[in-house]
This record gives structure tokens, sequence and C-alpha cells, in this order.
């Protein structure tokens, strides 16, 4: 499930079959909101008013990912963004979306990424001035 996507429940209060159950989508929000902060599963388990286990198991079968791989995507996700739109040093950007050491964001991206945070923003760059060459030929 990508991560951007946000289900929303139906208004007139029925529950569609397939929705996503209102506390993981609770819970899928508040790690978005507090990407930059520590984010442990007891934390976010206290913010949307259930057991730490039970959203454990909730999350796993509703998202198809473990908690703590969620929150690696979700922050990857968001560097991934960063890195293309800011012009931060990669370790200011390692920070900004909660990783508490570059050590440990290096190794996150490059394991979901294919590529270190330095190696994808330098292909952005080659890609942005691919582009520019080829506008000015036309």
């Amino acid at each position: 499930m990508p991560l951007s996507t946000d289900r929303t429940q139906p208004t007139d209060g029925r529950q569609l079959s397939r929705a996503e159950p209102v506390e993981i989508w609770k819970a899928r929000k508040f790690i978005a909101q507090h990407l930059a902060e520590e984010l442990s599963l007891t934390k976010v388990a206290k913010a949307v008013n259930m057991s730490a286990n039970y959203l454990s198991e909730k999350f796993k079968q509703v998202t198809g990912v473990n908690f703590v791989d969620y929150v690696a995507r979700a922050r990857n996700e968001k560097a991934r963004a960063l890195l293309e739109a800011v012009d931060l040093r990669i370790s200011e950007i390692g920070f900004a979306v909660g990783f508490q050491s570059l050590s440990q964001f290096n190794r996150v991206f490059k394991k979901l990424s294919k590529k270190s945070p330095t190696e994808f923003r330098a292909s952005l760059l080659k890609r942005s001035k691919a582009r520019q060459i080829t506008k000015s030929h036309h």
C-alpha cells in the first residue's frame, strides 16, 4: 500500500468493507505529522488509544508491513521529496525526517532507494541538467 494514499471513511457513518480501519488511519496520520520526532510503537499506540500489541498486529494486517518498516518508508519518502525540492545538506534532511544519526539515515535510505542520499541527489541533478540541455536545443 503506497504511503501517500489517504482513505477516508464514508460520511454517512457506514464503513466500507475494504476501508482502512479508522484507528490505523489515525495512526498513519499521527506518524506523518510526527515524522521528525522519535516514533515508538508505544507512543503511536497511546496517541490513538490502543495497546501497542494490538496496534502492531492491526498495522501489519492493514498496511502489509510492520510498524518499524512503515516508519522507515515514510521517512525515506519524505527524505526523497526533500532531496528533490530543498537545498539542505543531506545530514539536515536526515535529521529533519527523524533519523537519529547520519549513518542510520544513509543505511535505511540506501536499503529502500538502492542509492545513497548523495547518489540519489546526484542522479536528480544529472536528469535536471539533461532536461535543460534538451529544452535549449528546441
